[in-house]
């Protein structure tokens, strides 16, 4: 049995005015510019948290040769252009054709991409996959939490697997699921029906977090519901609402054996719990002057502010000052902001050295949406390679680099500067540079959810930032033009 598997990954931030090209993906994905393939791909994801090391372990446990054909991934920014949409889908179908006949296709998407001549970018691109292997050949998806899930995508393959958890702790489990199913089907074991609810409904990353409430109740429903007889997997898609597209927003889907009849019932028992949770899942903001006065007179422990509008996991630049300069500004002492994207002022601290004060620039420089540029006089104190292994439980095991970084120090706030825009999701990101978060009062996080793995334990309190930014969680920040109406909190609808 041959199972061909892999995809790309990328959740666009149509707010943002930074394309996302080929070079990119190539950079981020750890594979060299050409996307190596096969051996190189089993290499750099065994072992790991990931949906790729999931695949490679369920392949083995299924007893089902696996055939990596591309696994590129970009971090999250603005529209993906025309031409690296139509390389990288050309490369994957290259790469497919040149390995048929297959007897089924995994394929590892996100859900969220958005390419300048496709909105619905992996509705095109398992279709396009589709109409290569034919329709018979099995073909199942796994899928983001955060996907904006679309009719033409359910109706190209035969099951969707999205992730239970946000932040991300189950890819390992997902990508599994997802080739064990595959197996099942390919030997005539299961026949999958998949039904699909989409609502009309838009909701926020900070109360779509899987470890707080009512998303962690909602999840334990589903489970529930998961292990009724005849039911396969089921899935809840809480959206992306950064992406201003027609299909933005909340999904149901629910896979029965053979039995569409439960998976319809299955699927509307979770619309409709989703439902009843609208209002509880619109998030609460703390500003920043409240959390340094908390935090100040806070004894028991790290407190973490969560500037999720500042996310690069959503797309947003990295280098927002709104919060490290009032940190500045109020002489906080113990306070830590990272990991905020400056690889100019990166360059300048590693030309002066460990213990040279410079005349620093920090932050501001992408765009005039996040802060302006903090001008100060800053103390090297450590530099790295930025180099790094996941130790948390979200990628855990999978090398990462931001490029070269530094740590300055200005007044009491120690910033945490890299040379690559990426999310704060794992401690590991902090001590390679020196810092054991859980000695610092205050860590001003450029994470929306996912350092919640890792860092969140080391935390006494958690707040969400009340801060600008093209990923700030309040729906008055954006102006829609694509996103269908009505939509819930958008527009008052009392039953969906």
């Amino acid at each position: 049995m041959r199972i061909a598997c892999g995809g790309v990954q990328h959740e666009t931030n149509t707010f943002s005015n930074t394309p996302t090209t080929v070079a990119d993906f190539a950079r981020d994905s750890g594979l060299g510019e050409d996307l190596a393939t096969g051996d190189a791909i089993v290499r750099l994801y065994r072992g790991t948290g990931t949906i790729q090391g999931g695949m490679i372990a369920g392949a083995e446990a299924a007893g089902v040769e696996l055939l990596p054909l591309l696994s590129a991934h970009a971090q999250p920014s603005g529209v993906v252009t025309a031409e690296s949409f139509d390389r990288l889908l050309g490369m994957f179908l290259e790469r497919l054709r040149k390995v048929l006949p297959v007897d089924g296709v995994a394929l590892d998407l996100h859900g969220a991409m958005v390419a300048a001549q496709h909105d619905d970018a992996e509705g095109a691109f398992i279709a396009a996959v589709r109409e290569v292997i034919g329709p018979k050949v099995p073909l199942v998806v796994t899928l983001d939490l955060h996907a904006n899930i679309t009719r033409r995508m359910d109706e190209s393959c035969d099951v969707i697997i999205g992730f239970d958890t946000y932040p991300h702790v189950d890819m390992h489990e997902r990508g599994h699921e997802a080739i064990v199913l595959l197996a099942r089907m390919i030997r005539g074991e299961v026949k999958p029906v998949q039904v699909y609810r989409q609502l009309p409904l838009v909701t926020m990353p900070p109360m779509q977090c899987t470890l707080r409430e009512p998303m962690q109740s909602l999840m334990a429903f589903v489970h529930d519901l998961e292990r009724q007889p005849g039911v396969l997997t089921a899935t809840v898609s809480m959206g992306f609402p950064f992406a201003d597209i027609a299909d933005a927003g909340v999904s149901v889907l629910a896979t029965a054996d053979g039995d569409k009849a439960l998976a319809e019932r299955t699927a509307d028992a979770i619309a409709n719990r989703i439902w009843e949770l609208r209002d509880e899942l619109q998030p609460k903001l703390t500003s920043v002057d409240e959390v340094i006065r908390f935090a100040r007179d806070n004894t028991q422990g790290l407190v973490i502010y969560a500037d999720g509008s500042d996310n690069p996991g959503g797309g947003a630049p990295c280098d927002g000052t709104v919060a490290l300069r009032a940190m500045i500004e109020a002489d906080f002492q113990g306070g830590v902001v990272g990991v905020l994207y400056d690889p100019e002022t990166v360059e300048q601290a590693h030309k002066a050295g460990c213990g040279a004060t410079i005349d620093a620039r920090i932050g501001g420089k992408t765009d005039d949406r996040h802060g302006a540029p903090v001008e100060c006089k800053a103390y090297v104190r450590t530099l790295s390679d930025g180099k790094f292994i996941h130790q948390g439980p979200m990628r855990q095991g999978f090398p990462g680099e931001f490029g070269r970084m530094a740590v300055l120090v200005v007044g009491g706030v120690e910033i945490v500067l890299a040379s690559r825009r990426m999310q704060l999701l794992d401690a590991e990101m902090l001590r390679i540079n020196g810092i054991a978060p859980e000695r610092r009062k205050l860590l001003v996080a450029k994470s929306a959810v996912h350092f919640r793995a890792h860092l969140g334990p080391l935390a006494s309190h958690i707040f969400d930032a009340d801060t600008p930014g093209i990923h700030r969680p309040d729906f008055a920040n954006y102006n829609y033009q694509k996103l269908r109406r009505p939509v819930y909190p958008l527009d008052p609808i009392s039953t969906p």
